[in-house]
């Protein structure tokens, strides 16, 4: 990897604009991120103020939509290598969408408990596993290698735009037509994406021949080698692992915090966490121009540092309610537009790094380091939320996700210009 810094990539004439294909997929995911955010805000709310969840309950919730990958993501990842990808995401948007369709139709025969929220988000957690699995993979198919940062930067507007209007959305809905209704939207929103993936017509690479392929463990283990061997993986991996821990004590317990001790509603909410959402606009749309001004390393380190930094105003809201808006509002802002920087730039990395027949089984094995740490994290956080107060919870938090900087800082990931064409 000491060659990557002298790397270039080639720069396309054509833009992503006229790849139809790609055009559909974007459309379908904007769409499904639009729901998925609806849901995400959503089913926290329904606990709190429908069924009164503990901040342990809470912990429990955000543990069921982690621990899948703990138990799935080395096997979706096998999977994913084995199998054309496309199909995979479309079986996954339609379980999805089955499984959130449950929630209001419980509710609807006023049968709906916290163990039925637990189970629901649980399976679809596993299916989220390999539709993400499945759709890091299957990019860099569909678009040639000098669009991945291109390709990257437009789906995260996707993500930015949800992530705007989503949480103000859903707490209008939670509010006006109530939780289980904003729920069911976002079923809806899975069958549109199920829709632009089977209309995107550019054939999909065939998987490696039956005949070629090693034993299952094998071809799991050498998904894990490939990221634990290079020393770029290894150090992304690592500092994701930490924010990934230190990040789900916000999962569990901003909402709480925001709600109980500060004195907002949902709406209001809603609004501050979609300033998050123009954050991460702003993040998409200057990614490129900020990688090529600095480099791709200090764009790295850099916006992952003042994106933590800029967590500590969550913990440090107090006072009016105008007051402590006004932190959250800085908060979201300003920490969502970095870490979307560094987002987009750390998976376009991996992208351009990990070959083609090992997408499937390495992008597996980093969310396992990635996300499998998320229960834990959850767990951790509702416990001393409990114990020590949610303000203190959230403090400690705040420094864990400002020390996963020290990972990438002190590697090669610093010294890297530009990205890697030849991966193989």
């Amino acid at each position: 990897m000491n060659e990557l810094s002298d790397q270039r990539v080639t720069t396309a004439r054509d833009s992503l604009w006229k790849n139809r294909d790609f055009l559909r997929l974007w459309a379908g995911q904007t769409i499904s991120e639009l729901g998925t955010r609806i849901t995400r805000d959503g089913i926290p709310l329904l606990a709190v103020i429908t069924l009164g969840a503990t901040p342990v309950q809470m912990g429990f919730l955000s543990a069921s939509a982690s621990a899948p990958v703990l138990l799935f993501s080395l096997f979706a990842g096998l999977w994913v290598d084995r199998l054309r990808r496309r199909p995979l995401m479309i079986l996954s948007d339609l379980g999805r969408a089955l499984l959130l369709a449950s929630i209001p139709l419980a509710a609807a025969f006023d049968l709906l408990q916290i163990e039925q929220l637990y189970l629901v988000i649980a399976l679809v957690g596993v299916l989220t596993v390999f539709f993400d699995v499945a759709y890091q993979a299957y990019l860099p198919s569909l678009v040639n290698r000098a669009h991945i940062l291109e390709g990257n930067s437009k789906l995260a507007v996707s993500s930015s735009i949800a992530e705007l209007a989503g949480p103000g959305l859903a707490g209008f809905l939670i509010q006006v037509l109530t939780a289980p209704v904003a729920i069911l939207l976002d079923s809806l929103t899975f069958l549109v994406s199920v829709l632009s993936l089977a209309v995107i017509r550019k054939p999909e690479p065939a998987p490696e021949p039956v005949q070629t392929r090693s034993r299952w463990v094998s071809e799991i283990r050498e998904g894990l080698h490939t990221v634990w061997s290079n020393p770029v993986l290894r150090s992304l991996a690592a500092s994701a692992g930490t924010r990934s821990f230190f990040g789900n004590f916000f999962g569990v317990l901003y909402g709480l915090f925001a709600i109980r001790e500060l004195g907002l509603g949902a709406a209001l909410l809603g609004i501050t966490i979609a300033m998050g959402g123009a954050g991460d606009l702003l993040g998409s749309l200057l990614s490129s121009r900020i990688v090529r001004t600095f480099g791709l390393g200090r764009t790295l380190v850099g916006s992952l540092l003042l994106g933590s930094l800029a967590t500590l105003m969550v913990p440090l809201a107090s006072g009016s309610i105008v007051r402590a808006t006004a932190f959250l509002v800085v908060a979201q802002l300003f920490g969502d537009a970095f870490h979307t920087i560094y987002n987009i730039n750390e998976r376009s990395l991996r992208q351009a790094i990990i070959p083609d027949r090992l997408l499937g089984r390495a992008t597996a094995s980093f969310q396992l380091v990635v996300e499998g740490v998320g229960p834990m994290g959850a767990l951790a956080g509702g416990l001393l939320g409990s114990l020590v107060g949610v303000r203190q919870t959230l403090l400690i938090a705040a420094a864990g996700i400002f020390l996963s900087v020290l990972w990438i800082a002190f590697s090669q990931v610093r010294s890297i210009e530009l990205y890697p064409v030849d991966n193989e």
